[in-house]
């Protein structure tokens, strides 16, 4: 059995929604639409994919923490109160 985790999916879901675009100045922007100022710039593609990444791993934790509503992607909403299994079940 597979053992899935729900942030890491969801990141890898939002990350598949970015955006990214080359800038005149040979550099590079990504953003994620649905994820409101979740933007990352660098030199390279590979490097905006990367700070992307970041920027949106930072975006979820400060959202959950300050309890503010996100984004619900590929059916996947971490807005939900987590239900908890009875002991006797683990």
């Amino acid at each position: 059995m597979a053992i899935r985790f729900i942030l890491s999916d969801y990141v890898d879901r939002a990350i598949a929604q970015a955006i990214y675009d080359k800038l005149e100045d040979g550099t590079f922007t990504g953003r994620i639409p649905v994820c409101k100022g979740v933007i990352a710039f660098a030199f390279t593609l590979r490097e905006c994919e990367d700070e992307l990444r970041s920027t949106l791993e930072d975006w979820i934790l400060l959202g959950l923490k300050l309890g503010h509503s996100l984004p619900v992607i590929d059916n996947i909403d971490l807005n939900k109160e987590p239900s908890l299994e009875p002991m006797d079940t683990v």
